[in-house]
């Protein structure tokens, strides 16, 4: 990765940690589910402290609490890794599919732990999508006080203007939702199609497909090529990279909520032989690994182990 993909900043001191937390976010640390996935599990039932099952996730426990998810022993929360991952189309963002799709979960490496995105992308856009472990890393960096901005690349049906494009600047209405100013370039004109660059911060459900109905375009394609600080140049579809340890802290800063440790880690062999990728700042040591045909995965989507 170039030197302006990833910007110099001043390394911040990694978020505090207490001996009490919310049970909920001591479940996201480990890697269990994301907080809002693991607040529904309490109140379903499936959690007990110190043998006594509970049903309210506003409790806090100390590391000596022994805790249980579906009789299982909740593990020790895990250094938080973070990787970028080129979706391709026709992927679900999504930890199940009552239509037997296949998700990014199916389509990740086997040796991959479990992992959970950040933010979604819809089944007919591509681009990059953010994969941690760390489920309140995830709540942090969805948030829309994070202010985050996502940059995509989109190809809309249609001849429009830069002045097209203005009420989506000012931040407009749709539905009876209100939608936040855009930013938005008009690069090309290419036949029947024009290409556009637009970043946005909240990420609402379809939001730029629903923005661009608006003014009168249709969104044929749409990339996602950054997302805060990371970019997807020099990633392959279906690649993925694990981002560097430094880069996380000096990227994350006080967004961390767990050790991100400098221990050397053992290497692990890549998927397909001779799929090297170019080299990407944000990859481990023992280089970037990426993958082919859809893996025989029989497990639960959206976990690993």
């Amino acid at each position: 990765m170039s030197d302006d993909q990833i910007p110099d900043r001043k390394t911040p001191q990694t978020a505090p940690r207490t001996d009490a937390d919310r049970i909920a976010k001591v479940m996201a640390r480990a890697g269990i589910a994301s907080r809002r996935e693991a607040e529904r599990m309490i109140v379903e039932g499936r959690v007990s402290v110190n043998g006594k099952k509970i049903d309210s996730p506003a409790l806090d426990v100390s590391p000596t609490d022994r805790i249980t998810v579906d009789g299982k022993k909740l593990e020790d929360p895990q250094e938080t890794r973070m990787w970028l991952y080129y979706k391709p189309l026709g992927l679900i963002t999504s930890e199940n599919d009552e239509l037997g799709r296949q998700t990014v979960f199916d389509a990740l490496p086997r040796d991959m732990p479990r992992v959970m995105t950040i933010g979604r992308l819809d089944l007919n856009s591509e681009g990059l999508l953010l994969l941690t472990n760390d489920g309140e890393l995830k709540r942090r960096l969805e948030l829309p006080s994070t202010g985050w901005l996502r940059r995509y690349r989109v190809r809309v049906n249609g001849t429009p203007s830069d002045m097209t494009f203005d009420p989506l600047r000012r931040g407009v209405t749709i539905e009876g939702e209100d939608f936040s100013p855009m930013e938005i370039k008009l690069d090309s004109q290419q036949g029947a199609n024009a290409w556009i660059s637009v970043g946005i911060r909240e990420g609402k459900n379809r939001e730029i497909r629903r923005a661009m109905a608006h003014v009168g375009l249709q969104v044929n394609r749409l990339i996602r090529i950054g997302y805060g600080p990371f970019k997807l140049t020099g990633i392959d579809k279906n690649q993925v990279i694990e981002v560097k340890r430094k880069v996380m802290r000096d990227q994350l800063g006080g967004l961390l909520t767990g050790e991100v440790e400098d221990k050397p880690r053992e290497m692990r062999p890549r998927g397909a032989e001779g799929s090297r990728g170019p080299r990407f700042e944000g990859a481990p040591e023992a280089g970037p690994r990426r993958f082919g045909a859809k893996p025989a995965f029989a497990g639960k989507p959206g976990g690993r182990g």
